[in-house]
């Protein structure tokens, strides 16, 4: 059965770029993102995993630590990461996960036959400090993922998990949010002091509280 919103990450023991590592007592406190690609030296990859390098500081700043994943073995990493850097203008400074017996693959059900029968499809999973899991996406292997898009989504998740409030279509940080259905307009012009706008009894937005 495939990893489902809410389940507890599973723990995972492994070799990597950065050394070996508890996948648990490595993430800690933080946030973790944990991703996938589908081979080494392929070309959609390097493009992602030196755009996941550029971001270090969008990540840092949100307290999320990013680890990547194939099924490639530790040898073929290290010999693909200098390309990686050079393409990009770069220096690859999260761990890739060496995953030759597909331990990790099978554990986050990361290998879809229909798509291949050996390589990881391009799966992405944000795992909360409670190390449960806050967000999956599955993109095919010929799509590079918006890493834009992934840093919004944890920039709604963090805010969503701190306050009552959801964040509608197309939001970014920054921008009005929802006030969730459980809290009472009454309550939410109390809770709310930056102000209240009711579009419908049921959708009431208010500024972004931690702005």
């Amino acid at each position: 059965m495939s990893l489902r919103l809410g389940d507890v990450a599973p723990d995972f023991e492994a070799d990597t770029t950065k050394g070996q590592i508890h996948f648990h007592q490595w993430l800690g406190d933080s946030w973790g993102l944990l991703f996938s690609h589908p081979a080494d030296f392929t070309p959609v990859c390097t493009t992602e995993l030196g755009r996941t390098a550029l971001l270090k500081g969008e990540f840092e700043k949100r307290n999320v630590k990013v680890i990547a994943v194939s099924v490639d073995d530790l040898e073929s990493h290290n010999r693909w990461v200098p390309d990686i850097n050079e393409v990009n203008d770069t220096d690859v400074n999260f761990p890739i996960i060496a995953d030759g017996d597909r331990t990790v693959a099978t554990l986050y059900d990361m290998i879809h036959p229909n798509a291949s029968e050996k390589a990881t499809v391009r799966s992405v999973f944000v795992i909360g400090p409670d190390k449960k899991i806050k967000l999956t996406l599955t993109y095919p292997a010929s799509t590079g993922r918006n890493f834009n898009e992934i840093l919004r989504v944890i920039d709604s998740l963090q805010l969503t998990a701190n306050y009552q409030v959801a964040t509608p279509a197309d939001w970014k940080d920054g921008e009005d949010v929802i006030v969730v259905p459980a809290v009472s307009t009454e309550d939410a012009q109390k809770k709310f002091t930056k102000g209240l706008t009711i579009v419908k009894p049921y959708l009431r937005y208010t500024p972004q509280p931690n702005k």
